[in-house]
């Protein structure tokens, strides 16, 4: 006889020590299969949900209870999250999402791996920082807690939008020897090696695309790539990749917003918990996102 759903995504638990104790690492599994019935973050739609021989209202006390005294690995968690995806080097995607609930700002710098046109995500930090954006420091704390989880030999490349530039934080990247490629605003100019100095508006003028290699951008020496996309904006590349692979390497930082998506409106709609303590809010992101990787799992 095959096992119940919710025994397996326990075993799950129990193998990578997301949550100690054995009660508590069964509860977690049911909670995780109520979100997925409810497609919900709300307690009482999840309550609903879960097969548990109590009633509703004991059942959603229980969960605030979890909430508030249960501590998560979150590095085990990345570990049980990695073991969905192949065994060869992988695409990392990072990028931010924020949204408020009344007066409470939830800002997340989350780290994915791509697989196709979805994403299984590894690791995440809360950011209190009144939903600005992520600095340098923010972003190598992140990546020497996803090294941890991936191993920095397995990471092909790091993908990100204009947001994740800066010297220090690209400076820390090549000397760690991690492949990455970010695209940049187009106010930034470009440096090249006979000390010509353009925006990359004026590289354009009369191309559909330009490469170049050891260009500085930022303080950085990089690669360059410049085109317009199908919209006609241009995209302005940089990374430590080869030029002409830089465009295709950008194209699979899609999946991170798929991923986003199918964590809010679109999927499990984050934004409608009620959850004021970011603290709190770790903790329900984290088990959503296993939520999330088992459905995609059990599709594929």
């Amino acid at each position: 006889m095959a096992s119940h759903p919710s025994t397996k995504i326990y075993e799950l638990i129990r193998e990578h020590g997301i949550v100690w104790h054995k009660k508590r690492q069964e509860f977690l599994g049911s909670m995780i299969g109520g979100i997925i019935k409810s497609r919900s973050v709300t307690f009482s739609e999840i309550a609903d949900k879960m097969e548990l021989p109590i009633k509703e209202e004991s059942i959603e006390r229980r969960i605030q209870d979890f909430f508030q005294k249960v501590s998560i690995d979150f590095l085990g968690l990345g570990m049980l999250m990695l073991s969905f995806v192949h065994h060869g080097k992988v695409l990392i995607s990072i990028d931010r999402t924020e949204w408020d609930f009344g007066g409470t700002q939830v800002n997340i710098l989350c780290a994915v791996v791509s697989v196709g046109k979805m994403a299984v995500p590894l690791y995440f930090e809360m950011l209190d920082n009144n939903s600005g954006n992520s600095n340098a420091e923010d972003r190598i704390g992140l990546f020497k807690s996803l090294i941890g989880i991936v191993g920095k030999d397995r990471i092909e490349a790091v993908v990100m939008d204009r947001e994740f530039i800066g010297r220090e934080w690209l400076s820390w990247l090549a000397r760690e020897g991690i492949e990455f490629c970010a695209r940049v605003p187009k106010s930034h100019k470009i440096t090249f090696v006979d000390g010509e100095r353009l925006s990359a508006g004026e590289l354009m003028e009369g191309r559909a695309a330009f490469t170049a290699h050891g260009a500085v951008v930022d303080g950085t020496v990089v690669n360059l790539s410049l085109s317009y996309g199908k919209d006609g904006e241009l995209l302005y590349l940089i990374g430590s990749a080869k030029a002409k692979c830089l465009a295709g390497i950008y194209k699979r930082r899609w999946s991170i917003e798929v991923f986003f998506q199918a964590l809010k409106g679109r999927g499990f709609n984050m934004e409608k918990s009620c959850l004021r303590c970011l603290k709190k809010y770790r903790k329900l992101f984290a088990i959503v996102c296993l939520a999330y990787t088992l459905c995609w799992a059990m599709g594929i």
